[in-house]
């Protein structure tokens, strides 16, 4: 199940132009770890705790704490603490990881993308608002807390920022329902929104996006339109048959079919929506047939407004990713 959700997470950052490096890191167990991107933010696509291979940190140790190649455990905890920052460490032998195998000698492999991606800091009490334009909103991380001592404290004593190491698992679930899909979202940092991860610590709630752009298909009555994604799953955001301008589909049309433009099938949407939502590639015939004819006489076309979404499986992963962290630790 852990490498199903690792392939789903690799959809995400197959999107043409989002990766901009990808990385790898091995950290001899009881050392510090380290990721950074020079550019963009991180997205850890593996990390694993044990040993695969018998001569990577066996410096000075005795055959029987390297000869044990076959063991590996996933580390959730990772991606929780590091995915949608610009850099994250910490030290290996503190993060709680149980033993896989008593007796070897292990350590931390971890590779993961620097993506193309934006931020939102918003201070505890504040609201702030992602905005994507035309087109719409993906979350990537989001956390309502503190891992970082300087971030929002400016005039606040040391012991509401000294801890730094708070979190609340339900951020990116709930950041993900307001804001997905959106072209624009506002977000609150508040203990009434996302409950309080750490009592007696000043909070903040960082989050990290891009914007998925969007496509338009216009398709003139009586073709068919034919969306695809090469990348990722259809998401349809709009849909309209019928005719809102005159210009649209108007090639050797009478004025008398083109100059109604404010006609709207009340089904556009949810018809549309059923035939192509989440599957790779879809057709929708523009007729009567499909959507009824919502002004007769009028010369029609259907017009939708859709995406290829790479990360709708991102809310499922990262949840379970965080309950499966939470048994971890």
């Amino acid at each position: 199940m852990f490498f199903l959700k690792l392939s789903l997470l690799s959809l995400l950052i197959a999107a043409p132009g989002l990766v901009t490096s990808t990385e790898n890191v091995i950290t001899c167990d009881g050392n510090v770890q380290r990721l950074n991107c020079d550019i963009g933010l991180i997205s850890v696509q593996s990390a694993v705790y044990g040993r695969t291979d018998g001569s990577v940190c066996s410096a000075g140790l005795p055959p029987s704490q390297i000869q044990n190649t076959s063991c590996i455990l996933n580390i959730p905890l990772i991606f929780e603490r590091c995915d949608g920052k610009i850099a994250c460490e910490f030290k290996t032998d503190t993060i709680g990881s149980p033993d896989p195998c008593v007796g070897t000698y292990k350590y931390y492999n971890t590779t993961y993308n620097c993506i193309q991606a934006r931020t939102s800091v918003t201070c505890e009490g504040s609201l702030s608002t992602l905005d994507c334009g035309s087109d719409v909103i993906q979350i990537i991380s989001a956390n309502y807390g503190r891992t970082d001592g300087a971030i929002c404290s400016n005039g606040q004593p040391s012991s509401l920022t000294e801890n730094t190491d708070c979190y609340d698992n339900d951020t990116l679930t709930s950041v993900i329902a307001g804001c997905n899909e959106t072209s624009s979202c506002i977000l609150e940092a508040s203990n009434d929104i996302f409950t309080d991860p750490c009592v007696g610590t000043y909070k903040y709630l960082a989050v990290s996006y891009f914007c998925e752009p969007t496509q338009t298909s216009v398709t003139c009555e009586g073709s068919t339109a034919v969306l695809t994604c090469e990348v990722g799953l259809l998401k349809i955001h709009s849909a309209n048959y019928g005719r809102t301008d005159s210009t649209t589909c108007s090639s050797d049309r009478p004025l008398d079919q083109i100059t109604k433009t404010d006609c709207f099938a009340a089904t556009s949407l949810s018809e549309v929506a059923t035939r192509c939502n989440d599957g790779s590639n879809c057709t929708v015939p523009a007729t009567n047939t499909v959507f009824t004819d919502p002004c007769v006489g009028t010369y029609k076309y259907l017009s939708i407004v859709y995406s290829c979404v790479v990360n709708d499986f991102l809310s499922l992963f990262l949840f379970d990713l965080s309950t499966e962290g939470d048994t971890n630790r």
